[in-house]
């Protein structure tokens, strides 16, 4: 894959900037999250996690079993003030 690739659509992480995480001490899909975002847009990673964990396997000749995913986390959404407290219908 070339280094000018998209991997991950939602932040517009190429995999150039991936790989060049790795260099820089990624071993696993936080790792790149932290140093890119990948990961980190709309879709959470359900899109680039697979991409991004192939890109950490041939980077570091590791088995892409052993490259640990990223941590699964529930999705947030907006609650008006007033529905925390009680007052709302909506």
């Amino acid at each position: 894959m070339n280094d000018d690739v998209i991997v991950c659509r939602c932040e517009e992480v190429t995999a150039g900037e991936v790989r060049s995480a790795i260099r820089d001490g990624a071993v696993d899909i936080a790792g790149v999250k932290r140093r890119t975002r990948a990961g980190m847009g709309l879709c959470q990673g359900r899109t680039c996690e697979a991409i991004i964990a192939r890109i950490i396997s041939n980077e570091l000749s590791v088995p892409l079993e052993h490259v640990l995913l990223d941590s699964v986390r529930t999705p947030i959404v907006p609650l008006l003030f007033s529905a925390l407290a009680g007052g709302a219908d909506e």
